[in-house]
């Protein structure tokens, strides 16, 4: 089993940056992939950014060049860094791992085509005015 904790949400300026933390444990993680989805208010659930190891990453076209995504396995956190920010991406953010096939645009997918988020955290509140 994998445990996910999310920090560092809050509010924003248009145009301002905050950096979300997600600290992993429970079953080994090495080989997942992780990544970040959000849901906006009265919006669906959508993938923002995915790591594969600590260097190969997707990302969804509407945050490409703005959010980067890293991971430090030594201290068992995933990051997500969010620059120029803007009012669309106010959510709730979610940290996510799963073993998986394969990751594209801010989406990682099982060997069958699913989706790859069997572990979710709590999810950390984004604001952006």
């Amino acid at each position: 089993h994998v445990q996910l904790v999310e920090s560092g949400g809050g509010s924003g300026k248009a145009g301002g940056s905050l950096k979300l933390s997600c600290v992993f444990s429970g079953h080994t993680t090495s080989g997942y992939c992780m990544g970040w989805l959000r849901q906006g208010p009265e919006k669906e659930l959508e993938g923002v950014a995915t790591i594969v190891g600590t260097k190969i990453t997707s990302y969804a076209d509407s945050v490409k060049g703005r959010f980067n995504i890293s991971k430090d396995d030594a201290k068992k956190t995933l990051y997500l860094h969010m620059n120029n920010l803007k009012p669309e991406d106010t959510a709730m953010y979610y940290c996510v791992a799963d073993s998986c096939s394969y990751c594209s645009d801010g989406y990682c997918y099982s060997s069958e085509g699913t989706l790859a988020n069997k572990y979710r955290g709590q999810g950390t509140q984004v604001t952006v005015s």
